[in-house]
């Protein structure tokens, strides 16, 4: 079976630009919310003699069941040679049986390993039409701006050895390794630095050296790359427990956080929460060069896959930071930002993010709400 399966290019030939995007739909509610962000797109680009070529591919749960396994080699491929990749939403209860080198989500790390992109862009900033949906007060979260710069293929998640054994004892055991080279941690440092100086030029490294060697040898490195290369951003270090507890206890203190892969996990979790749903935030994986990866933060709901329930405005921003960060595209970008704006302050919501005096609708009616806009 051949896994990718090309839906042509929907717009124009004559089109000034064409972008090869490749779309991966993935899992629960990923296709749902992946056809929005797709017309709207398609509708941007109609408005700005851009064109995109769409190949849409299996990842994830959908390619098991079709293939056998989560990243069938032609999605890869087809993945490598396209311009950018806008990626949903990847696993489900459906597949949490399987053994850990098979599920899902391991076809999400052997995408960001296949195309090197090693820095994850995740920001967390408050929409002034969602503070009151955070589950913080309004005084703790409003004016908060994050970029948190994750390392994203290296550390405990790929990190060897890794797997199963048993102790002296005859206890069953499993184990990872975390594991930072030097360059591996300057690439990541100059992402942060480099995002820090397009900011408000504050950077805090996450780490933590008070019981970690690995964490020792990246404060060593940073350091290092902030006095040889970056001396005029200000630096500060923060041990990871502590800058959780400070995310939520006083966010707004932060600008630009770059940590490792784990620590970059948890703690872009943590903050996206500060903005009242996961369901809001979009983010971007970028290596040297190739195409970028482009996703929201949130997972693939199974429990509302099918619903017309999911908030598909994520995926929406997530196609944005595409068109900003790959091919340098800020107007099309701001216009799809601002129909998202748009929305909201005319008080249409999803289920995640309903409060009182606003109007509840479903994925469908927020993506024709949002076509809408882009078309006024």
């Amino acid at each position: 079976m051949a896994v990718p399966r090309s839906r042509g290019a929907l717009s124009v030939a004559a089109a000034a630009k064409n972008y090869k995007i490749t779309l991966l739909p993935g899992d629960g509610i990923g296709p749902e919310i992946m056809a929005v962000a797709k017309d709207i797109l398609v509708e941007v680009g109609s408005q700005r003699d851009i064109a995109f070529d769409f190949t849409e591919c299996l990842v994830g749960g959908a390619a098991i069941d079709a293939t056998g396994v989560p990243l069938p080699p032609e999605t890869l491929a087809t993945c490598q040679a396209s311009d950018a990749v806008l990626l949903a939403a990847i696993g489900g209860y459906k597949w949490d049986t399987l053994p850990a080198d098979q599920r899902p989500e391991q076809g999400l790390l052997g995408l960001r390993a296949g195309l090197g992109v090693f820095a994850n862009l995740r920001p967390a900033n408050i929409l002034p039409q969602l503070i009151d949906a955070s589950s913080l007060k309004r005084e703790v979260v409003e004016g908060t701006d994050i970029m948190v710069v994750r390392e994203l293929i290296g550390g405990i998640y790929f990190g060897k050895p890794k797997g199963f054994g048993t102790d002296e004892a005859g206890n069953r055991t499993g184990f990872n390794t975390m594991v930072y080279s030097v360059p591996e941690i300057e690439r990541i440092a100059r992402v942060g630095f480099e995002t820090a100086k397009k900011r408000s030029n504050r950077l805090c490294s996450v780490e933590k050296s008070n019981v970690l060697e690995v964490s020792q040898l990246w404060k060593e490195i940073v350091t290092k790359v902030h006095q040889e290369e970056y001396p005029e951003v200000e630096l500060s270090h923060m041990y990871v427990d502590n800058a959780a507890m400070q995310i939520i206890r006083a966010p707004t203190q932060f600008d630009t956080i770059v940590t490792g892969n784990i620590f970059g996990d948890i703690l872009s979790d943590a903050a996206s929460m500060l903005t009242g749903s996961i369901g809001m935030l979009p983010s971007a994986a970028v290596g040297t060069d190739g195409p970028g990866l482009y996703e929201p933060v949130h997972g693939s709901a199974p429990d509302i896959a099918g619903t017309d329930k999911a908030n598909p405005l994520a995926q929406v921003l997530s196609a944005a930071m595409m068109l900003r960060y790959q091919f340098g595209e800020e107007e099309a970008a701001a216009q799809m930002e601002k129909a998202v704006n748009d929305a909201l302050d005319e008080g249409y919501r999803t289920g995640d993010i309903m409060s009182s005096g606003c109007t509840q609708v479903g994925c469908k009616k927020m993506g024709e709400i949002l076509m809408e806009k882009i078309k006024a």
